[in-house]
């Protein structure tokens, strides 16, 4: 170690950045997760590579190295994308990529209205992030990168969140963007109910480029939520009214205009000639909506669109086989689903009853049934083995019929029938088929009802203000990717905006609060120990597996950067000469 180096960078630092630097000079993180945290912390990227230069390197963790270089590949292209603005075309088709033409993507049908702040689904996060974007952005793996903030930096207590802004960024409209578009996007979230640390009036324009938040309570992953992990906090103008659909205010400042919707159809995108990040390499883009996998797959297959942005496995086998013609992307996440159950009334109120669901699941089979091996076995709760504070000493459940009968027995529930819902998206529609096997071994009798994502949402929701409520008392949802769990955890499991199983546990939520206050890493783990521990005891949510999200799309096409939850970026994507 570079002791001299060490404690010149040490002595700039404040107090949180001097622990998070302290943890990966003591060896308790990894470089990776040095990388990640430093970048939700706003730590420059020069920053974190003087500190891994000074610490030295080892082999073990050499991977790392790569995520580094990319962060900063990244944070230097944002940097300095006004002066690369007129450039960008010319330099893609030196490299082999032809300026112009129009990539189509298969994407889910939104199920329902794509309104910014309250879209819940994965067809509406594509349409809503190709024209509208967030403060921070993807950067490698699950760190963040700027996007229409170019950094950030808590004050020592983690409740005060200081964002500057990128400058001279317009609207597709022509109007400038400003602090005063944040501030009131901040505050309708706050008003919608769908960010409880941020209170309504909370944030403040410093200046025209600079926006200070103040927390209803510390939260040190709260740049996570003004991010797109966190889709419903896409930045919208001043202007913008609750409830307003992207079809009728359009405006964004991202790399492509909405220019048509149908929500049956799909939607058609052209380029943003002053998009922040460079003239676009692509002329148009176009959304082909379906509710159906297959019919997704079949137009990839069969070249009526050049991308999908999400496919399942099963279905999926015609897609790997022709590795000749299409690139096959997976990213191993937190995407996941949830099985869940009404603990507040009606058969499943007994946590007996849920906890012999949860042990009559045969999770391995379900793994390799549905998705061949391509994800995690899931322990019924949201934190997936990807993430560093994952409790790996939790033991994970397993099947056992015999004790599950048993716990039927006591609770009263023995032969109980009941109807399962679930969304035909992807493989869910075929896990409720394995599942309702399964457990039809303990004595159960399950109807299923697996259905469009058109009415889907409203078995597992009806109403979601100021809870969820009013939907069916069982079934099977999906979860998209997330490089945290904060919206897991707060929204299924502590608010109700999400909470379909109406779970309310104040120790949990307690954990919850303790693990959104800590800075440090080991508060985040200790934390995370109880909310895996609790959620896996009183199984508001069957997990049976994390998934695999898949992408894919012609070996012609370059450039594009999915998440893993439905955001497909764009804004450098091209054909290949």
């Amino acid at each position: 170690m570079d002791l001299r180096m060490f404690d010149r960078l040490r002595r700039s630092a404040s107090a949180v950045e001097v622990d998070h630097v302290e943890s990966f000079a003591q060896g308790r993180i990894s470089r990776r997760e040095f990388v990640t945290r430093g970048s939700v912390l706003g730590l420059s990227v020069p920053f974190m590579g003087a500190v891994i230069a000074a610490c030295g390197s080892d082999a073990a963790d050499a991977p790392s190295t790569t995520a580094v270089k990319a962060a900063t590949s990244a944070a230097a292209a944002s940097s300095t994308a006004a002066a690369t603005t007129a450039a960008a075309p010319t330099t893609a088709a030196a490299g082999g990529v032809k300026p112009g033409g129009t990539l189509k993507v298969a994407n889910q049908k939104p199920s329902g209205p794509v309104d910014p702040v309250a879209m819940d689904n994965l067809g509406a996060y594509t349409v809503v992030t190709i024209p509208f974007e967030y403060l921070c952005g993807p950067g490698e793996g699950a760190a963040l990168a700027p996007m229409l903030a170019l950094s950030w930096k808590p004050d020592a207590t983690g409740k005060v969140w200081t964002f500057k802004l990128r400058e001279n960024v317009k609207w597709h409209d022509g109007t400038p963007f400003s602090s005063a578009d944040v501030v009131a996007t901040l505050d309708r979230l706050a008003g919608a109910g769908l960010k409880a640390s941020i209170a309504a009036g909370g944030s403040k324009a410093i200046d025209a480029n600079t926006v200070e938040i103040t927390l209803l309570a510390a939260d040190g992953q709260f740049p996570y939520l003004v991010s797109n992990w966190n889709p419903q906090t896409v930045i919208t103008p001043v202007a913008f009214v609750l409830g307003t659909t992207v079809d009728k205010k359009p405006s964004g400042t991202g790399p492509f205009k909405l220019v048509k919707y149908d929500a049956n159809t799909g939607a058609s995108f052209e380029r943003n000639d002053a998009w922040w990040g460079g003239k676009p390499i692509l002329d148009k883009v176009e959304l082909i909506f379906s509710d159906t996998p297959a019919t997704q797959i079949t137009g990839l297959l069969g070249g009526a669109v050049d991308a999908i942005v999400q496919f399942p496995v099963i279905g999926g086998d015609a897609v790997f086989a022709a590795a000749d013609k299409f690139n096959v992307e997976g990213i191993r996440g937190a995407s996941h689903r949830q099985l869940w159950m009404n603990t507040r009334e009606g058969n499943f109120a007994d946590k007996r009853t849920r906890q012999a669901i949860a042990l009559g699941l045969d999770r391995p089979k379900i793994l390799e049934t549905v998705l061949k091996g391509k994800g995690d076995l899931g322990n019924d709760h949201p934190i997936a083995p990807v993430y560093d504070f994952f409790d790996k000493t939790q033991p994970q459940r397993t099947r056992d019929v015999a004790k599950a009968k048993q716990l039927l027995a006591d609770s009263g529930k023995a032969g109980l029938k009941f109807t399962l819902h679930a969304p035909t998206l992807q493989e869910i529609g075929k896990t409720a088929e394995v599942v309702q096997g399964q457990l039809k071994e303990l004595g159960l009798d399950i109807t299923l009802n697996v259905e469009s994502t058109d009415t889907f949402y409203d078995q597992w929701c009806k109403t979601y203000k100021p809870i969820c409520d009013g939907g069916q008392e069982i079934g099977l949802v999906d979860y998209g990717n997330r490089a945290t769990p904060d919206v897991y955890l707060v929204k299924a499991y502590a608010t109700g905006e999400w909470n379909s199983a109406h779970f309310v546990n104040e120790p949990f939520n307690a954990a919850v609060k303790d693990y959104q206050a800590a800075l440090d890493t080991a508060g985040r783990a200790t934390a995370i120990k109880k909310i895996q521990a609790i959620a896996s005891d009183e199984v508001p949510y069957a997990v049976p597996y994390f998934v695999n999200s898949l992408t894919a799309y012609s070996k012609k096409v370059t450039g594009i950067k999915q998440t893993g939850l439905g955001h497909y970026y764009l804004g450098k994507a091209g054909f290949l000469a």
